[in-house]
């Protein structure tokens, strides 16, 4: 039965995790296995469940309890639901960005790289994107365009992000994704067979169309952080630059934009 508890103190520590502590706090860096996420909505809350994940406790309108609530918090127990109407909630941060309902849940305990790129044909792999809109919605089109897996450099901002998440519809508890320790990345990806694609502006580009990158049978898309995109040495070491032809007068596109063009070209079996 669904245990539900009416807000009516805002200082009480079980809203702390909805309303004072940072991402940094929720990532529990010193002890990754107690990490929390919050999840927005009840779509993403879905997925989020669909996905195995572990729900803490509810934060939702008090109207919603009963409707598009109501089958999710059903799903998850006696854990508990905090309510009260909107304009009381509003007094949380962020709530007015939501849907009407957030979850707090346990991170998930990430796999290995070796193990997502086991069977997999097309990755993408982002180095150091720190903004998390630009890693959420990198992750929905990685989804929409069927990648197989995503892999980040520990420079990258985390999927798990509050928004990241909600960037990513979702999404994000849909793909397969893990973060590289490993600074010979790189060398490692060659070493499991895949061919390596750095999309870059720089000398001896091929064009993302070319007959050699979808000939390949594994082929992981390199992508790097908004500003000054990928390191040389990464460019240097990859068997492919590439360029998505553009425009006279325009030199580039959004690591968020370029990511849908080349995960629906390169994507291509």
């Amino acid at each position: 039965m669904p245990n539900i508890i009416k807000i009516t103190d805002f200082s009480a520590p079980e809203l702390d995790v909805y309303a004072r502590l940072t991402e940094g706090q929720l990532l529990n860096r010193h002890e990754p296995g107690k990490g929390i996420f919050i999840a927005e909505s009840p779509k993403v809350i879905e997925r989020a469940l669909n996905a195995g994940c572990i729900p803490i406790s509810f934060l939702a309108e008090d109207r919603h309890i009963e409707t598009q609530a109501k089958e999710l918090i059903c799903r998850c127990g006696d854990i508990p639901v905090y309510t009260a109407p909107f304009d009381v909630l509003t007094q949380l941060t962020g709530f007015k960005l939501t849907r009407g309902m957030l979850c707090a849940m346990h991170r998930p305990q990430l796999p290995e790289p070796e193990e997502l790129c086991g069977n997999a044909r097309r990755i993408a792999v982002l180095e150091n994107v720190v903004n998390p809109t630009n890693v959420g919605a990198i992750i929905r089109s990685a989804a929409a365009m069927r990648m197989d897996a995503v892999l980040l450099t520990e420079g990258c901002s985390d999927p798990l992000y509050r928004r990241a998440i909600r960037v990513s519809m979702g999404t994000v508890f849909q793909i397969p994704w893990t973060f590289l320790s490993d600074p010979e990345w790189l060398k490692e990806l060659k070493k499991l067979g895949f061919c390596t694609a750095a999309m870059a502006l720089s000398d001896n580009t091929i064009r993302i169309d070319d007959e050699r990158l979808r000939a390949q049978k594994r082929l992981a898309v390199i992508l790097g952080t908004e500003g000054e995109g990928l390191k040389r040495e990464t460019i240097q070491g990859s068997d492919y630059a590439v360029k998505i032809p553009m425009a006279e007068g325009v030199d580039s596109l959004n690591v968020a934009a370029a990511s849908a063009v080349a995960f629906w070209e390169l994507g291509k079996r």
